[in-house]
């Protein structure tokens, strides 16, 4: 969420960064906040005035008795019961400005950095660094979801049988995979400075509302109505609320966490040649890296997060490419964000497997997240996170790309994690 000081002091660079979002009605939905807190700040001043009238008449009242003098302290008493109305009108008034401007602020997006390109859609997107070679295949290759029936791996109906469209069954070889990439990601982000946590995968309304999910986008999660708690749509949702209403001590900066859950969208999208098989899902697994750094640190630690991302796909051997998201392309919580892609080659075309993202103080304004440098007044902090990585597309690459006439071969860093070294019939 948008802070109030920077709206108001910062008019214009705000407005800048929503049109750059694309942001419609902007200027609109800017000025009625203004005009809000500006009603807001007008009645706080008048009910502290009216408070203080009150305290001091009855100090007032408190000297009358004690001397004697009653009948001037019954006048006093009945000037301040009117006092203690007003008051009482003025707080009501103000509990409900300030409900309708949190309701308008939380609408508003957060302000993309200085360096996201203008643009409205993925055309626009920046290609910022691409790795390996294009695999050529074989005459007879398969995309990933005729592979997947071919070698009896992951069945689509199956889970359709049990649960919907969306949901797919991993199965033997497919299972074991499955397993051998989530250890390999947890390992992995171990190794590189990230403290594993097992959080919950359904979480309250605070917490939504803490991340940006929530409110204005219940469409998209799974909501289990009796007990008003949602499916969380990525890691990022209850891991980063381990933090909210807290006080984080410099000393311990930055937080580093990773984790393993499975994610449930329901927005999965049309079904055509483009979200086929693996490439969009209802439910998959995926591996999350979160981190919450101090400001001035923290655009340094996107870029090592996304170097850090980048190498699992080495690892993986897998080519890829990292795109700078361009303002129209850009999520709703986000103030920079990279996309990176690996290469389907039987379907020749690139696949998003992971977005890193820095949230400025977006998220923290809502989590109350903050920290205190030093001997000075505490500060939001800045969050940060990044997928690492979501398997479904992932895997749909390591099938296609590595297929061969008698079977599909894995990347020599899985072998020790799957147990074997090729997808055989």
């Amino acid at each position: 969420m948008l802070q109030l000081s920077v709206l108001r002091e910062q008019t214009d660079l705000v407005l800048a960064g929503l049109n750059k979002k694309n942001y419609k009605n902007a200027t609109q939905e800017v000025q009625t906040i203004l005009d809000l807190d500006s009603q807001r700040r007008g009645l706080q001043a008048r009910h502290d005035e009216e408070q203080a009238r009150a305290n001091q008449l009855a100090r007032e009242i408190g000297t009358l008795m004690k001397s004697g003098r009653k009948e001037e302290a019954e006048t006093l008493k009945a000037e301040t019961a009117a006092l203690k109305l007003i008051t009482k009108n003025l707080t009501e008034e103000l509990s409900e400005i300030e409900k309708n401007l949190q309701n308008a602020l939380v609408k508003l997006p957060n302000l993309p950095h200085s360096s996201v390109p203008e643009g409205k859609t993925a055309e626009d997107n920046e290609i910022v660094y691409q790795h390996g070679n294009i695999p050529e295949l074989h005459a007879t290759a398969l995309p990933h979801w005729e592979l997947i029936k071919k070698y009896d791996i992951i069945d689509f109906e199956l889970g359709n049988k049990i649960t919907g469209a969306g949901f797919p069954v991993y199965k033997k070889q497919g299972a074991r995979l499955q397993r051998a990439l989530i250890n390999f990601f947890l390992d992995e982000a171990l190794k590189a400075g990230y403290a594993e946590v097992q959080p919950p995968i359904l979480v309250n309304e605070a917490s939504g509302y803490g991340t940006g999910q929530l409110p204005d986008k219940e469409g998209q999660m799974y909501h289990a109505t009796e007990d008003n708690l949602y499916l969380i749509p990525t890691a990022e949702v209850p891991i980063t609320n381990l933090y909210r209403d807290e006080i984080i001590a410099s000393d311990k900066l930055p937080v580093k966490n990773t984790g393993y859950t499975p994610c449930f969208r329901r927005e999965a999208g049309s079904w055509g040649a483009d979200v086929r098989g693996l490439n969009r899902l209802h439910q998959f697994d995926k591996v999350e890296i979160v981190c919450i750094e101090e400001p001035e640190k923290s655009y340094a630690a996107l870029e090592e997060m996304s170097q850090y991302i980048q190498s699992l796909l080495q690892k993986l051997e897998l080519p890829y490419r990292v795109l700078r998201l361009c303002g129209g392309d850009m999520g709703f919580t986000s103030a920079l964000t990279y996309d990176i892609e690996v290469f389907s080659a039987a379907q020749n075309r690139w696949l998003e497997v992971s977005s890193c993202s820095n949230f400025e103080t977006y998220q923290a304004n809502r989590l109350n997240l903050r920290y205190k440098p030093g001997t000075g007044k505490t500060q939001l902090l800045h969050t940060l996170n990044g997928s690492a990585l979501a398997l479904p597309r992932i895997v749909a690459a390591l099938l296609e790309n590595n297929q061969t006439e008698d079977g599909i071969t894995l990347p020599a860093i899985l072998h020790a994690y799957c147990g074997f070294d090729k997808i055989t019939l």
